[in-house]
């Protein structure tokens, strides 16, 4: 807010005059003639039953410019699923539901299991993989956004913002990632990009040395955002993991297939709120604890595939340096919070920067105890090699699913 700086190698895209949301979505209306838009939801079903879906649903019905809404569906039995279709119904866009845990699409999976060509746990990035093919076998679409189902301070321009850079015909963007500040409640929230990607990029530079890859990921402003877009055509050759490191692994891809100045970021949010995972200092297959493991080895392996050599004195040493950079982070954050009038626990800060050093250490013991560990999903080209008719398949489930349960 408030600047117009172009950080690091990638562009960013600013919210400089607040522009009115009917100004952007005129726009839209006229891009999509020639890109028209998609819009993904990967969600569970217990955030049907809480109060910020229903209001993203409500913002939605408003949106005049999409074409198709895809839903992903997760942990629904049959009954639940019904009533999916019906809560969805609001919508006045053309929208699918999937149903991962239908028989149908059970069975679609177990024969991509059978190849070794199936996400192999269950979680965000399964879901948002299987949305991806729905998106190209039903060829909509030019450009699709994706976003989260527990934004309790969603507004519809912040599907605007994200999606118009690779809506927009003149410009060149293959992807854009959404970023905003985490305050809500008087305080600061996103402990795990704040204390612990920030000031392990930082980290690992120093170990490592000079990487274009660690400066490509320094240069993202909430790299942990969940809130991006795309051109469709990027779906194809994208392989992306299935734990916690969804996004760091989406970044990691971009830069491995596109040039940074086809990668941008936007302002979408003033004030972004959802839901908050717990810490689990006791439980590190649980909460914070976990996703700082998956981040960790997401960014390892990835370094690890550019050359980068890692040792148990290595990570100790990473270990180490990280602990100091995030501790200098907490007083930075301390000040700031300080200075803008929030409520700042320095206490809680500190010990999760305690619990996100052990789980560097963790990370990087698991990484070298697992050196054939291929954490990643196949890209969606791969499969339809191997399976030349499978979008088809997934298209014709989905409708079977839609046609015989929807009211």
């Amino acid at each position: 807010m408030g600047d117009f700086y172009q950080n690091g190698i990638i562009t960013t895209l600013h919210n400089l005059v607040r522009r009115p949301v009917g100004d952007l979505e005129q726009d839209l209306m006229k891009f999509r003639k020639s890109r028209p838009m998609s819009l993904v939801l990967p969600s569970l079903f217990s955030e049907l039953e809480g109060p910020a879906l229903k209001n993203i649903v409500q913002e939605l019905a408003q949106v005049p410019y999409l074409d198709e809404v895809v839903i992903g569906l997760d942990k629904a039995n049959e009954r639940e699923y019904r009533y999916a279709l019906e809560y969805f119904s609001e919508l006045p866009q053309p929208f699918r539901v999937l149903w991962n845990d239908g028989p149908r699409l059970r069975k679609l999976d177990m024969t991509l299991r059978e190849q070794g060509l199936a996400p192999t746990e269950m979680g965000k990035g399964r879901n948002v993989w299987y949305c991806f093919g729905y998106v190209l076998a039903s060829g909509v679409s030019e450009s699709v956004a994706l976003h989260d189902c527990d934004i309790v301070t969603y507004s519809r321009d912040l599907l605007a913002r994200l999606i118009y850079p690779v809506a927009h015909p003149g410009f060149n963007y293959q992807f854009c990632k959404g970023y905003y500040a985490r305050v809500a409640d008087q305080k600061m929230n996103g402990r795990v990009s704040r204390l612990l990607v920030t000031p392990l990029i930082r980290a690992l530079k120093k170990v490592c040395g000079p990487s274009d890859f660690l400066d490509y990921l320094d240069s993202y402003r909430y790299p942990l955002a969940g809130e991006f877009s795309f051109r469709t055509d990027v779906i194809n050759d994208l392989r992306i993991p299935s734990d916690w490191g969804l996004e760091i692994g989406v970044l990691s891809e971009m830069k491995r297939n596109y040039a940074t100045n086809r990668l941008c970021q936007v302002d979408i949010a003033d004030v972004y709120d959802h839901k908050h995972q717990d810490l689990s200092p006791a439980d590190a297959s649980k909460g914070l604890s976990k996703m700082s493991v998956d981040i960790s080895k997401a960014l390892f392996r990835k370094l690890a595939t550019n050359g980068e050599v890692f040792s148990n004195e290595k990570f100790r040493t990473l270990k180490a340096t990280y602990f100091r950079m995030a501790l200098d982070f907490v007083e930075t954050y301390e000040n700031d919070a300080i200075m803008n009038g929030l409520s700042f626990d320095r206490h809680k800060e500190e010990k999760a920067v305690e619990l996100f050093a052990q789980n560097v250490m963790r990370a990087g013991a698991y990484f070298l105890e697992h050196p054939m560990d291929t954490p990643f999903i196949p890209s969606w080209n791969r499969v339809t090699s191997a399976l030349p008719d499978i979008r088809e398949q997934l298209l014709e489930a989905v409708e079977l699913d839609n046609e015989e349960y929807r009211p």
